[in-house]
């Protein structure tokens, strides 16, 4: 599972101490009650890094040939607990040979002989619950051809945490870190035999929080769709936990899981990956299509609205927008991102119009500045955002505050393919401007029509703008557009400088018009991914006017050039998923 998720880093409080050292006393579990399958799974990149002494958790890389992962030196709180939490037990298994079983097992060891007895920074109900579910899923792995010695020590520390976990998993913070609390607790209550907590009851806790924390239509609160993703995994395999026990299926999680599926449909790109909005990224490669495999539902929402996301596709070209305000509950405002109205774009396997993303590993600045309405797809005003951040929360994390209050959606039928008209009001309280947004995808994929509107709609909204413009923009509001393009994506102004040419990987051409209401530019962009050290360099097209009157509008095309095959054998492959 991915460890790209913003969350505030947990360390163990004085409860968590307490009962870490009191629940080392109790009975362990001699046998796995039935034979333990490996359902998560990680990078053979990563694994064959990891293998070379290159360790990089939390968007930082240290350097350590001993391959001693307990000895390092490590440089912050928010690395230390990605190595607690045993995400690379998944990337070693990902390589599977000798080599990595073998230093699987020493790390393993010694963590066990370190923090076994209930001390360190791993003890926190979601680091115990990430951990626990890998240690049973990989357990075949991790104690082929150990001694009787080595095997005693493992089941003493499986049950040693789920004993924890059942003592401690109310004080994880609602959503993901309780559900991997939880998930870990019934799957290791179902599979160690004697069981050290009742499975009953975590079942029962496990299907509050789903009635709870996700709703009717499959989504939750912070509207991040990786945070969705690792829920909706979580959640498949306490569903197969269950069965294989023999067990009758929980009513209340497969309905969970039957409400989030359609919804990761609808935020899946043509490439397969998720559409990258308020902190989440594409996922690790394969992982959403295995959830979603495993879960055999098919079909995505019918009006393609999920979450608050709107879906155009056609032919092989995918369209996702960020239609409804930012979360504003404590936990998503505070990784929440100013993107109403922004939009991503992929054609076939190679992602065109991007969002910047998550800057979170790269430190609290690329955080904050990912969050920023100037680093989406979208129009921002006067370079500033539609929401804006308030006082530090907890963490390192600012809430997302007096954002877009109404959203209205609109999603027709044009007349040769799909048309999506919304509006927000974010801009509304200081400039009086609505900002109207309008794209229609044709059927085929190869042509997307847009409108960006800003206009002041009521009375009031008129006498507000006008005031502002007269107090301090007597010459106009400026505005731009922009579209942030994969770092794969060349760009290059064309026409003279009217038109932007987009040559992708694949062979692809599409091209980049606008009315002549605006001045085209390009200029230097970041993407920001996990994986790697530092931001990758892009492009972004950027449309800049003014706002002079009640209603100012720009139009805009992207469409693939005439000469572009409707199909292409895309079979430039791409590098490896982790760059250092």
């Amino acid at each position: 599972m991915s460890d790209s998720i913003p969350r505030p880093v947990t360390v163990p409080g004085v409860m968590d101490r307490v009962i870490a050292r009191w629940t080392t006393l109790g009975p362990s579990a001699r046998e796995f009650a039935t034979p333990p399958d490996p359902r998560s799974f990680g990078s053979f990149a990563k694994g064959r890094q990891l293998m070379a002494g290159n360790f990089m958790f939390a968007g930082t890389l240290v350097e350590d040939s001993s391959g001693e992962i307990w000895s390092l030196a490590t440089p912050d709180a928010a690395f230390e607990a990605e190595v607690q939490g045993f995400t690379w037990l998944d990337d070693l298994s990902a390589v599977a040979d000798l080599r990595a079983r073998e230093l699987a097992q020493r790390w393993i060891t010694g963590w066990i002989r370190r923090h076994g007895s209930g001390t360190g920074p791993g003890w926190t109900p979601d680091l115990t619950g990430r951990r626990l579910i890998r240690m049973i899923h990989h357990a075949d792995f991790a104690l082929h051809s150990q001694d009787e010695t080595a095997r005693r020590a493992y089941m003493r520390s499986l049950s040693h945490q789920t004993r924890f976990l059942s003592r401690r998993w109310t004080s994880a913070a609602p959503g993901l870190p309780r559900f991997e609390a939880l998930c870990a607790l019934v799957c290791a209550a179902l599979i160690l035999s004697p069981a050290p907590a009742r499975a009953a009851t975590a079942i029962r806790a496990l299907e509050k929080e789903c009635a709870d924390r996700i709703d009717d239509t499959g989504g939750i609160v912070s509207r991040n769709p990786e945070e969705l993703l690792e829920i909706f995994t979580l959640l498949t395999w306490t569903h197969a936990a269950l069965g294989d026990a023999g067990r009758a299926p929980s009513v209340p999680v497969s309905d969970a899981i039957a409400r989030i599926a359609p919804t990761l449909r609808t935020l899946r790109h043509a490439d397969g990956g998720l559409a990258r909005f308020h902190g989440g990224g594409r996922g690790i490669e394969g992982q959403l299509d295995h959830a979603l495999a495993n879960c055999g539902i098919k079909h995505r929402h019918s009006d393609g609205l999920s979450m608050g996301y709107a879906r155009l596709s056609g032919g092989r070209t995918s369209v996702i927008i960020d239609a409804a305000p930012p979360a504003e509950d404590d936990a998503g405002a505070l990784i929440a991102h100013a993107s109403t109205l922004a939009f991503e774009l992929t054609s076939g396997r190679r992602p065109v119009v991007v969002n910047c993303g998550s800057g979170i590993s790269f430190g609290i600045d690329w955080h904050r500045a990912g969050r920023a309405t100037p680093s989406h797809s979208t129009l921002c005003l006067q370079g500033q955002s539609s929401a804006r951040l308030g006082t530090k929360g907890r963490g390192r994390f600012e809430p997302l505050i007096d954002g877009p209050e109404h959203v209205p959606v609109r999603m027709t039928r044009a007349d040769d393919g799909l048309r999506f008209q919304a509006g927000h009001d974010g801009y509304m309280p200081l400039t009086g401007l609505t900002h109207a947004r309008t794209l229609e995808l044709t059927s085929d994929g190869r042509a997307m029509a847009g409108e960006d509107l800003l206009i002041a709609i009521e009375d009031d909204h008129k006498r507000r703008f006008d005031s502002y413009t007269n107090l301090s923009k007597p010459g106009g509001i400026p505005f731009q557009i922009r579209f942030h393009l994969h770092p794969d994506v060349e760009a290059q102004l064309d026409l003279g400088g009217v038109a932007v040419s987009l040559a992708l990987k694949s062979g692809e051409l599409w091209v980049f018009r606008h009315d002549g209401s605006g001045e085209l530019r390009l200029e230097p962009s970041v993407f920001l991914e996990k994986n790697r050290l530092k931001p990758r360099a892009t492009t972004q097209i950027v449309l800049s006017s003014l706002a002079k009157d009640h209603a100012t509008r720009v139009r805009w095309s992207l469409s693939k050039a005439q000469d572009t095959p409707v199909s292409i054998r895309d079979l430039n492959r791409d590098g490896m998923d982790v760059a250092l």
